[in-house]
């Protein structure tokens, strides 16, 4: 991937979408994960919770092969962009270099169950504008993986990502994710120039309302939850 391209795109606007990842194999594969309950440690019903409409998993460790691999070969190039956005808001960067060692931290924190999640989406379901924090230790970025083909699998379901300006309206963002696309996203909040040098603008994800058909998405986080 074009990955100078990709970090320009996430300073930019908060996200970035990469070229298909993925084949359809692999993500009818993926998909098919949801089946089988003793892949995951907790399923959610987003409308129990007020989330939306919809269902959630997260997995259980040990994590599929294809899932483990794709969080560690992302983490790297990643890894960059987190500790530049801590510099510039003037915080601390406790990522290392390797994403064991990130999670092992997590661990000892107490934060010890998996993230990684699979999403699945009926016609009406939607997911409200939130962020993924999971306890005190928290990388700044995380990427999801569109499993379904838009205007063929479903209709409606983009990933909205809102960010809350400083000192100005929000600025919204929409993107159709494609079957085998990933889009790099701000988990929490990120810098952006201001007066006195970077601000934090809080940012928020979400999915608008499925119109039709079904719509799957992998999520991967980069730390681990309490």
């Amino acid at each position: 991937m074009d990955w100078a391209a990709l970090v320009a795109e996430v300073n930019e606007y908060g996200c970035a979408l990469t070229p298909p990842l993925l084949t359809p194999e692999e993500c009818r594969g993926l998909s098919a994960l949801y089946d089988d309950p003793s892949r995951f440690r907790a399923t959610i019903d987003m409308a129990r919770y007020r989330f939306g409409a919809g269902q959630y998993r997260y997995f259980a460790y040990p994590l599929p092969d294809e899932v483990a691999e794709l969080r560690a070969a992302f983490y790297p190039h990643l890894l960059p962009i987190a500790r530049s956005w801590a510099a510039q808001l003037r915080r601390e960067a406790p990522w290392p270099d390797e994403l064991g060692d990130w999670l092992a931290r997590c661990h000892a924190a107490g934060q010890v169950k998996p993230t990684p999640i699979l999403l699945r989406y009926g016609a009406g379901d939607w997911n409200a504008l939130h962020r993924d924090l999971y306890g005190d230790l928290v990388f700044p970025l995380q990427v999801v993986f569109g499993l379904d083909e838009p205007g063929a699998d479903h209709t409606g379901g983009e990933f909205l990502l809102v960010e809350q300006r400083p000192r100005a309206q929000s600025r919204g963002t929409a993107t159709a994710l494609k079957q085998g696309h990933a889009l790099i996203f701000t988990t929490r909040d990120r810098p952006v120039r201001s007066a006195r040098g970077y601000s934090a603008s809080p940012v928020r994800h979400g999915v608008s309302t499925v119109r039709s058909g079904r719509r799957h998405t992998l999520g991967l986080v980069f730390h681990d939850a309490s």
